[in-house]
């Protein structure tokens, strides 16, 4: 059993610190970066790649919706031409400052409402994946089992990599408890933990109405905004351990 751990950062912005991004690199063996659209700016994206390159671990671009005001979370209708660009505009950049650093981007993950928009939508997926073509076809994609992106993406060659998270409520369909419902957050520390363990030993969760949801994933995410989230990501990493999987980056 091998998984990768993953969380989200550098997204403070400017005065505003959001996380302690230093204590989850101790933790993760992939960071999810920030790139300026929902959060991030230059000298926080620069810490956090210097930062992951001193550890080791491996460095995602977090692409989003141009949505400063609202983290990332409101859902756009974009038109394809200029989601391709806007996505290909943070990447590049991200890997610009983690190239400088001594490292560089080996996957892109979307964010936030972008994130769920592409499970779904046939086309934005396909912009998503357009830009990754048009950058670097070698990076995969990090998203949810059963995403369109996974089939927008085979049909250009670029690779997928599914993923699950450990901190968000599922439901019986599989897909996420949207962040504005009751109990969409799992808080507890050893719930968390535990949740971690089975996805990756049974690869299974338990949806929010108490059934069973497949989940086949070779990366489990904890939020680096989540209250708590270095203690949560510890919990799950020790767990891992314990019950012998091997944590290793995907890419």
């Amino acid at each position: 059993m091998v998984i990768d751990l993953n969380a989200d950062l550098g997204e403070g912005f400017g005065i505003w610190e959001l996380g302690d991004d230093l204590a989850l690199l101790d933790i993760v063996t992939s960071a999810n970066v920030a790139c300026g659209f929902h959060a991030g700016d230059p000298v926080t994206i620069r810490r956090a790649c210097a930062a992951a390159v001193d550890r080791g671990v491996s460095i995602g671009a977090q692409v989003s919706y141009r949505d400063l005001a609202h983290f990332g979370r409101r859902e756009m209708d974009m038109e394809p031409e200029e989601l391709c660009a806007e996505v290909l505009y943070q990447l590049a950049a991200v890997d610009g400052i983690a190239r400088a650093m001594g490292g560089r981007v080996s996957y892109v993950k979307p964010h936030g409402a972008l994130y769920n928009r592409v499970c779904r939508d046939e086309v934005q997926a396909a912009a998503l994946v357009d830009a990754v073509v048009d950058y670097d076809p070698s990076l995969p994609v990090l998203t949810l089992p059963g995403s369109v992106v996974h089939r927008a993406a085979a049909a250009e060659g670029v690779a997928t990599i599914a993923e699950a998270f450990a901190d968000r409520a599922y439901t019986s369909a599989g897909a996420l408890v949207s962040r504005r419902e009751p109990g969409a957050l799992v808080h507890d520390p050893a719930a968390v933990s535990a949740r971690a363990v089975r996805m990756a030993v049974e690869g299974s969760v338990t949806s929010i109405d108490g059934t069973p949801v497949p989940v086949s994933a070779r990366s489990i995410c904890v939020h680096g905004d989540t209250p708590g989230a270095v203690v949560l990501a510890q919990a799950v990493r020790d767990g891992l351990l314990e019950a012998g999987v091997v944590l290793q980056a995907f890419a």
